[in-house]
């Protein structure tokens, strides 16, 4: 019986107009009115039934484009209606109020208990002590390049990710800087280099990714005296070499034309109103080796500020193939940024963004047993970055091996980011994301700037509660013994005995027995990224 109505809005719409014409020989108004509305969808019915493009509008004119409605705020209803408060599509509800409720400075308490599943596999929690601490936040901090660097840098243990001017806009960029001035953190700039927007006396990490983008020459090569000059500003505390990002590992990508406007070619170092390319490689180096010789550089131009690189974990060989250049050369980044496949500020492919790449457990592992091993675990700091949301996921990072750890969309939260994965269209609806004037500007930077420095305030404070309850006085007292994991429905082990551990100097001594080095350790050459087979 459906199958025979498919025609009938048109008909309808179609006997409507003089049935419409004929009312308004008494009411004028809605004869008028009716027949208004009917003319405009016959011409759409009759649009449909006549067009050759898509098969269910000629099927089904006027009603298939119901259809169409519905699918387009479909994400809309899921979100706000629909799914669970634990549901993670990629952020659950919970997680989303739990940051807006800290940016605002709200009460985050919970009452009646917990709303998870406790004998669920794979729960996770920390162990108290009954000697609980009371430790200071403000102490949470971690030096960076202090055995290296003449400028060392005395970081927070929570920064934000390195997001461009350009994939977010000026006043989200703005309102980041002045939070992190006014919460005494650092902003990562992203590839897209240092703009005016940066200029709010918040420290920066300068990320220096495969475009060169603000230290390039004209044709796209590394410019050591641009860099030079932008990397002495007292605002600039650290450079990130980024090799990939968890989103889409070894992907690279083009930011088009018509989004490269004065103020992101000014940024960036590029012509304005042109294709701008992020290769998917480095050209200053290709082999590990030449990779150190290029921090040492960076390191050395900027005046002897921190200078490290970001990666999400792939092929086990090529970390290791970069911790023998290490050993060879003596030449070791002030930290490593390891960044999980659950990372997500910068729009992927589908396939890249479910599966390529390391989850940041494993990725984070994978260095911190590396660099334990050779002996290097002091004087390289790891930053864990991806999916980090609260002081627990902090915690939990600090336990598997991080000194500090990056968030970028828990920022964009307190931004008022509401989630509507439109990052990349232009048309965010909060104005986080969006280049167009008539949606950042609705952005107030005042207001978002005080969330911005709330949010951290308050995670930390979290973060000083939580290691306090454990009995612990600083983040780097952490260790994969206080980390709680359900394996099954009877058992419940610790991250220690759960998972392999290298001991110091382990791979020095030849002795190593964890599964990855006995498998890729032999692989990994210091003058290449290949494997050796």
């Amino acid at each position: 019986m459906r199958h025979n109505i498919r025609y009938l809005p048109l008909a309808i719409c179609i006997i409507a107009i003089p049935a419409g014409l004929l009312l308004a020989l008494a009411f004028p108004f809605w004869g008028a009115t009716i027949t208004g509305f009917a003319t405009v969808f016959t011409v759409i019915g009759l649009s449909d039934l006549f067009q050759t493009r898509r098969a269910v509008l000629k099927n089904y004119p006027i009603l298939a484009r119901m259809r169409f409605f519905l699918e387009s705020i479909r994400p809309e209803i899921r979100q706000y209606f629909l799914e669970s408060d634990h549901e993670e599509v990629p952020f659950s509800r919970e997680q989303r109020a739990l940051v807006y409720r800290r940016s605002k400075g709200i009460e985050g308490l919970r009452p009646f208990g917990t709303l998870r599943h406790t004998g669920q596999v794979g729960h996770e929690w920390i162990n108290h002590s009954m000697l609980p601490k009371h430790p200071d936040p403000g102490t949470f901090r971690v030096i960076f390049g202090e055995a290296t660097c003449a400028k060392p840098y005395a970081a927070s243990v929570l920064n934000v990710s390195g997001m461009s001017f350009g994939a977010l806009s000026p006043n989200a960029v703005e309102a980041l800087n002045i939070g992190a001035a006014r919460g005494g953190f650092a902003q990562t700039t992203g590839e897209g280099s240092i703009s005016r927007y940066h200029r709010h006396d918040g420290d920066l990490v300068w990320q220096i990714g495969s475009g060169y983008f603000g230290c390039r020459t004209l044709d796209g090569q590394f410019d050591p005296d641009q860099f030079k000059e932008k990397a002495a500003s007292d605002q600039v505390k650290m450079v990130e070499i980024k090799l990939s990002q968890g989103a889409k590992p070894g992907h690279g990508g083009i930011l088009p034309g018509a989004k490269v406007t004065e103020d992101i070619a000014e940024a960036r170092g590029v012509p304005v109103w042109h294709d701008c390319l992020s290769p998917a490689a480095h050209s200053a180096f290709g082999t590990p080796t030449e990779m150190l010789h290029f921090i040492a550089k960076l390191r050395d131009l900027s005046g002897g500020k921190p200078t490290g690189i970001k990666l999400c974990v792939g092929h086990p060989w090529e970390v290791f193939a970069i911790c023998k250049a290490m050993v060879e050369t003596g030449i070791t980044p002030d930290f490593i940024t390891v960044d999980g496949a659950e990372g997500g500020t910068g729009a992927a492919p589908v396939e890249f963004a479910d599966h390529m790449g390391a989850p940041l457990r494993e990725g984070l592992m994978l260095v911190h047993n590396a660099l334990t091993g050779l002996g290097l675990r002091d004087r390289v700091r790891i930053v864990a970055s991806a999916k980090i949301i609260s002081a627990f996921d902090m915690a939990r990072a600090f336990a598997l091996g991080a000194d500090t750890c990056n968030m970028g969309r828990g920022f964009m939260f307190s931004l008022g980011c509401i989630q509507a994965q439109v990052c990349h269209t232009g048309h965010c609806p909060t104005g986080v994301t969006s280049q167009d004037p008539g949606r950042y500007r609705a952005l107030n930077v005042k207001d978002k700037s005080h969330r911005v420095a709330n949010f951290h305030d308050n995670t930390l404070q979290t973060l000083s509660e939580t290691i306090g309850a454990a009995g612990l006085e600083h983040p780097s007292d952490l260790k994969p013994d206080h980390l709680m994991i359900r394996i099954n429905s009877r058992e419940v082990r610790s991250a220690r005995s759960q998972y392999d551990w290298v001991a110091p100097d382990e791979l020095l001594d030849h002795n190593v027995q964890h599964p990855a080095f006995t498998k890729f350790w032999d692989m990994a050459n210091a003058e290449s990224f290949a494997a050796n087979v």
